[in-house]
C-alpha cells in the first residue's frame, strides 16, 4: 500500500477551491454554513472535487514511481476513470492521508490499469473507490447532441431543446493553479509561462460541474439552506489526448440533465430525493467530449436520518 503522508486542508485552501471553481454551495462557506437545517458537520467542509484532485496528484507521482506512464501510452490507455462513494465529509484542520493499493494490469479482454483507493480523515474512512486508465470511456455513452445547435451561440445557462441544462465556462489558467494549490499540489507541474507550459490537470474542468450544479438548480428555485444536497458518489470518465488540446481561455460547455431513472424528480423538486445527474464537458467546434460524469446526490435530510438510525 501506498503513502503514509498525511496532508490538511485549512480553511484557505477550501476557500481557494471553491472559488478558483465558482462552487457557491452554503457547505464550504464559514459564514453561510451555518444557514443550513439541521447541518450536522458542525462548520465548513472541504470540496469533493478539491479531495479528488489531491488523489490525482498523488496517484500521477505513484505511477511515475512504477514506470507506468510508458504502461499507459503503450497500450492507449487514453481514459482516466475515477469512481469514489463518499463516506463522510472532510473538514478544514482534519490530517488527512490517501492509501492506494499495488495497480493492477490486466490485457485481456480489453487492457487495463487499476487501482483501489481510500481516503481516511483522522483515521475515519471518507471516500473509498478506484481509479482506472482504459482504452474506451467506462461511465455514460456518448451524449445525444441532436437538436442542440452550435453550442457557442447559446445563451448561457439555458435548457436545450433536447433537455441538457447548458452551462457555459471557460478555461483559466489562473483559475487552474489556485485550483492545484488548493489541493496541495505543484502548479508548476503544470504551467510554466517561461517554458510556454499549459498543461490542465484532469480534475480541474470536472470540478467546474459544482458551480453548473448549482446554477442549474438556482433556475429551479431551490432552497439551498431548507433542502441542501449532498455528493454520494462521482464517476468520471475523461479523455487525455483532448485534454491535452486544452489551453487558456478555451470555452467549455457543461451538459446536465438527470438519468433516466431521475427524470420525474430534478433538482429542485420540493420533495427531496436521491438524483443522479449525467453530465458532459464538451469543447471545440466539433462538440469533442472532454469529459463524462455521472453524479449522484441525496438530500442531506436522508443522510442525518440513516445516521439517527
Amino acid at each position: 500500500m501506498h503513502s503514509k503522508i498525511q496532508d490538511v486542508f485549512t480553511q484557505l485552501h477550501v476557500d481557494v477551491a471553491r472559488n478558483s471553481t465558482d462552487d457557491f454551495n452554503l457547505f464550504h462557506d464559514p459564514h453561510k454554513w451555518q444557514r443550513i437545517k439541521d447541518n450536522p458537520f458542525d462548520g465548513p467542509i472541504s470540496l469533493g472535487f478539491q479531495l479528488e484532485s489531491l488523489i490525482e496528484g498523488r496517484l500521477a507521482t505513484f505511477r511515475a514511481s512504477r514506470d507506468e506512464v510508458d504502461l499507459i501510452e503503450r497500450h492507449g490507455l487514453h481514459f482516466s476513470n475515477y469512481q469514489f462513494s463518499f463516506a463522510n465529509a472532510i473538514k478544514p484542520g482534519q490530517t488527512i492521508q490517501v492509501e492506494i493499493k499495488d495497480s493492477q494490469f490486466k490485457a485481456e479482454p480489453e487492457p487495463v490499469l487499476s487501482n483501489r483507493i481510500a481516503v481516511k480523515a483522522e483515521g475515519n474512512l471518507a471516500l473509498m473507490g478506484y481509479k482506472k486508465e482504459t482504452v474506451e470511456p467506462l461511465f455514460l455513452p456518448n451524449p445525444n447532441l441532436s437538436r442542440i445547435g452550435e453550442l457557442k451561440i447559446q445563451p448561457d445557462r439555458c435548457f436545450l431543446p433536447n433537455g441538457f441544462f447548458l452551462k457555459r465556462k471557460f478555461m483559466m489558467t489562473s483559475n487552474a493553479k489556485n485550483f492545484l494549490c488548493a489541493s496541495l499540489r505543484d502548479q508548476t507541474e503544470y504551467f510554466d509561462e517561461l517554458q510556454d507550459k499549459v498543461k490542465f490537470p484532469e480534475i480541474f474542468p470536472c470540478a467546474l460541474l459544482s458551480s453548473a450544479l448549482l446554477e442549474k438548480a438556482l433556475k429551479w428555485l431551490h432552497d439551498f439552506e431548507r433542502n441542501p444536497m449532498v455528493y454520494t458518489s462521482h464517476k468520471i470518465s475523461i479523455d487525455r489526448r483532448l485534454l491535452a488540446q486544452l489551453r487558456s481561455n478555451d470555452a467549455l460547455h457543461i451538459l446536465i440533465k438527470p438519468a433516466e431513472e431521475s427524470a420525474a424528480h430534478d433538482f429542485g423538486d420540493p420533495k427531496a430525493t436521491p438524483l443522479d445527474y449525467e453530465c458532459y464537458g464538451l469543447f471545440g467546434s466539433d462538440n469533442a467530449v472532454l469529459f463524462r460524469a455521472l453524479i449522484s446526490l441525496t438530500p442531506l435530510e436522508l443522510i442525518v436520518k440513516a445516521m439517527h438510525k
